[in-house]
């Protein structure tokens, strides 16, 4: 849900038996008893902790692993739980199906999905100013006209005419992409075997072995993290965030383990490519190229700017990072496109092929009848394509009458020009992420942001590209989620129709709730601050780009072009190595959109998430099933407990409640 990078977790893996879908005889519940009061309960109270989640990994380094699994096991712990406490006490309970079960992941998704989509930590926060003046009042194209700050009312208001649109866009589509075309949706596929095994005897003894785990880990971080608040004082030096544990000259130089278990909680989720290529990332910039760029201080750029002006080595930095992200983008949507392309007109020329061979066994026929089972299912509680079009349309009116009362600068035309582009747009990410599970969210959106914003121009064209974005991301990221959960319904016999309900329920809820968690940040931290933990990374980033979009590349610091398209290329190149070679050799090749991260914020959380990933080599090394059943809950458990405690953190600091001590490490001085 990467603007930022999000990575697809290693789904827990379910013992093969109990994959099968449950026995052909099972009564399915209709579509209304599908959706409970407690489930939409239970989805609102985890679609809030993911929120607070999603934004604190979005304004720290922007990595957001997916939440899906924990999503899935915190639903079915909470009302298992709740169901036998009921039961203990005499009361009659409706019983909890694996329909329920899916249609509460499915509502907490859609929830927290609008903290990343939504551009919290991208697009809205690039429009406040603090971004501004970071990139510097004298900068070109950066004109204090184009500042919109966050509040409540206007973003709540923005949500809501955005945020359903993606919904409607493909809702016709939905038999072509899961049965005509049978994309695979792998994250989808896979949420759905484990929510089905939960639904066994034998899975529902490894689900309650995980909650555990998840609960017991869950702890220790909520308890290392209170512990840490101690010793963190007032301003950003003090505490274990800043502890020199590699040496003061590689602290200087943003390489220290800073104890986070949020990030090592990443580096336990993400694959061992990605950690490794943060890594590598951190290395080539902190280790090499920003030292080797300070020594022509005075030269390339003049030496007495501060650490955050764009015309020394920050510029570097941030357009360096961009180059990097372009690169990605582009190579992965050219590529997902070609892909698609080319499946579609296989499925064209193999249309009146046979789909199904002749039945060799018993097995065999028993696949075919809950294939079919799946597909009447699926096909049974259908969503007319009149509701479908009738609602796209009904809201894209509303939304173009209303975006540009937010946004001046936006006008109707304009906004009316990316909805009748913006289906298209939608359908390419979802059939790309149904056949790579690879999203391309904010690579569309930065298309929106550079087309609104050359269109503009340098009178509001910054604002208008950024809030473009926004709109973009939106929708192509819902569209995309909600034909995964079609997926995950199919294979779990859930009614499409209560997967689309429990969708608008979640994104009603993460309206609300995804804008009041992230003013819960903006009121109790200094968002932005370069050298505090909340950087706001994509703030800066997408502000550079949409004044790119207006400016052009006139005011870069000397030799920074011609280094931006030089790592471009070399982005191009990493990519197109990673799929022509062997899949033996391309497994080590790093990802250019994991290396580019680093680039901009700093290379501590690298750490951090290679300790991670050096746990899970040693764990899979020494009980390689072990850990693939339980380092997704150990995981969920670390990013869950440091994310439960930012509320209370974040009280404190709004009171005024200061960390008594200051823990402070400095160079020995001699007697």
């Amino acid at each position: 849900m990467g603007t930022e990078t999000e990575i697809s977790e290693p789904l827990l893996l379910i013992d093969e038996k109990s994959q099968r879908l449950r026995d052909l005889g099972e009564i399915l519940p209709p579509w209304k008893d599908q959706i409970t009061v407690r489930g939409i309960v239970v989805s609102a109270l985890l679609g809030a902790l993911f929120c607070i989640i999603t934004h604190k990994l979005n304004l720290t380094v922007g990595i957001i692993p997916s939440l899906n699994v924990a999503a899935g096991l915190l639903g079915f712990f909470f009302v298992k739980s709740w169901t036998g406490f009921l039961s203990k006490l005499g009361v009659s309970v409706k019983p909890f199906t694996r329909q329920e079960n899916t249609v509460i992941q499915t509502c907490v998704v859609a929830c927290y999905g609008l903290a990343f989509s939504g551009g919290f930590g991208s697009s809205i926060i690039a429009m406040d100013k603090k971004t501004y003046e970071l990139i510097g009042a004298d900068t070109p194209g950066n004109r204090p006209e184009d500042v919109k700050n966050p509040a409540l009312g206007w973003m709540i208001g923005f949500m809501f005419v955005v945020s359903f649109l993606g919904l409607f866009s493909l809702v016709p589509l939905r038999k072509v992409m899961v049965l005509d075309y049978k994309l695979t949706y792998p994250s989808g596929t896979a949420t759905a075997m484990l929510i089905n095994s939960f639904h066994t005897n034998t899975g529902a003894e490894l689900a309650g072995k995980q909650v555990r785990s998840l609960g017991k880990y869950l702890s220790i971080s909520f308890a290392w993290s209170f512990f840490k608040w101690f010793f963190s004082g007032v301003g950003n030096s003090c505490g274990f965030d800043n502890f020199p544990s590699l040496g003061l000259e590689a602290f200087k130089n943003s390489f220290y383990f800073d104890f986070s278990p949020t990030y090592v909680g990443c580096g336990l989720i993400c694959p061992h490519i990605v950690n490794c290529s943060v890594l590598l990332g951190a290395i080539i910039s902190w280790g090499f190229l920003w030292p080797f760029i300070s020594k022509y201080a005075g030269d390339w750029y003049p030496a007495d700017l501060g650490s955050s002006d764009f015309k020394g080595l920050y510029g570097y930095k941030v357009f360096i990072a961009i180059a990097l992200i372009l690169g990605d983008g582009l190579y992965n949507l050219i590529k997902i496109i070609w892909v698609s392309l080319k499946e579609l007109c296989n499925s064209r020329t193999k249309q009146d092929l046979p789909v199904v061979n002749e039945l060799q066994d018993e097995e065999d026929s028993k696949t075919l009848r809950e294939q079919k089972k799946m597909d009447e299912t699926f096909i049974k509680d259908s969503i007319p394509t009149w509701v479908a079009i009738s609602g796209y349309v009904a809201l894209a009116a509303i939304s173009i009458a209303t975006v540009p009362i937010i946004f001046p600068y936006v006008k109707w035309y304009l906004v009316l020009g990316a909805y009748i582009i913006a289906p298209a747009l939608a359908f390419c990410n979802s059939y790309g992420t149904g056949l790579t599970d690879w999203s391309l969210t904010s690579t569309y959106g930065k298309i929106g942001l550079f087309i609104f914003a050359s269109t503009v121009g340098s009178n509001g064209g910054v604002i208008a590209g950024l809030a473009a974005c926004a709109v973009m991301m939106s929708i192509v990221s819902t569209a995309a989620d909600l034909m995964q959960d079609f997926k995950t319904g199919y294979l779990t016999l859930s009614s499409p129709r209560s997967m689309f309900v429990s969708q608008l329920v979640g994104t009603v809820i993460g309206c609300v709730v995804a804008p009041l968690t992230f003013w819960l940040f903006w009121s109790a931290f200094d968002i932005g601050d370069p050298n505090g933990p909340y950087k706001a990374p994509y703030a800066v980033i997408y502000r550079e780009m949409a004044i790119l979009g207006v400016e052009g590349f006139s005011e870069l610091p000397k030799h920074c072009l011609a280094m931006c398209c030089g790592f471009f290329v070399a982005a191009l190149i990493v990519n197109l190595l990673r799929d022509v070679v062997p899949k033996r050799i391309s497994q080590f090749i790093p990802i250019p959109m994991a290396m580019a991260i680093p680039f901009y914020i700093g290379a501590y959380f690298a750490i951090d998430m290679f300790v991670g990933t050096v746990i899970l080599f040693i764990w899979e090394r020494l009980n390689r099933k072990d850990s693939e059943d339980y380092a997704g809950a150990v995981a969920s458990g670390l990013i869950c407990g440091d994310g439960i405690w930012t509320i209370p953190s974040a009280i404190l600091s709004i009171f005024r409640i200061n960390p008594p001590i200051c823990m402070y490490f400095g160079p020995a001085t001699s007697s």
